[in-house]
């Protein structure tokens, strides 16, 4: 109707008993959330080492009421987000602002469960409902530019900035191992052992002493003698 508010009945919903309830139920299936596109809006982690935290969303598709009109959704608070941890093992990816990921909704409240970590009573009687919403993860973002890349060529790790490896004891099991590094490299550990052939290209330094194919000695005279210490 000119003017009027269509609604989101179609002609054919009032034809007969069965189209009204058929048109009912969609009605009330509409209601029901189960999976969608969100974007984060805020995330209480940051990359630190911490317990899994909590986003705020936004979910991507529009609302169309009944003349077509879109209407975008609001902020969706206090969510869940999924991490890959077994125990005290886990691998740390905290969502970032701007990321567009899918999030499920649970057919129950799911609040007092997040409260007690524990079985518990569902917090109200709401269901499908976006507040009971968990972050799975990301999908339609960008390129990296720290990963980790698995192809057949093998396993890349690439960062722009440190990466710090922390462990008692690190053992490297390989037939060849090579190292390019274009600013310094520093290695610290009581005891660094190898195993096998060791090439240099460029400065070898001890205790910032050139020890490699350009270091010089002291004490050197013609003959038989023993050289110094290198200088």
């Amino acid at each position: 109707m000119a003017g009027g508010y269509r609604g989101q009945a179609d002609p054919y919903a009032s034809n007969s008993p069965y189209n009204a309830q058929i048109f009912l139920i969609r009605q009330v299936l509409a209601k029901c959330n189960h999976i969608t596109l969100v974007k984060i809006v805020s995330c209480t982690n940051s990359g630190e080492l911490s317990p899994v935290g909590f986003v705020d969303i936004q979910p991507l598709v529009n609302m169309i009421d009944g003349d077509d009109k879109a209407r975008e959704h609001g902020t969706v608070y206090g969510c869940l987000y999924f991490r890959l941890q077994g125990g005290s093992d886990a691998i740390i990816i905290d969502p970032k602002v701007g990321d567009i990921g899918l999030c499920c909704f649970a057919d129950r409240d799911i609040s007092s469960v997040k409260i007690n970590k524990r079985s518990s009573n569902p917090g109200s009687g709401r269901t499908f409902d976006f507040a009971d919403g968990i972050y799975l993860g990301g999908v339609l973002n960008g390129t990296p530019n720290q990963y980790v890349r698995f192809s057949d060529d093998g396993i890349e790790i690439n960062s722009p900035s440190l990466v710090n490896l922390v462990a008692p004891d690190v053992q490297i099991n390989c037939s060849s191992l090579e190292i390019n590094a274009t600013i310094s490299t520093l290695i610290t550990s009581p005891s660094f052992n190898i195993v096998g052939n060791v090439g240099v290209t460029g400065t070898l330094t001890n205790n910032t002493v050139d020890i490699g194919s350009n270091h010089q000695h002291s004490g050197v005279e013609t003959g038989t003698g023993i050289t110094g210490t290198p200088i």
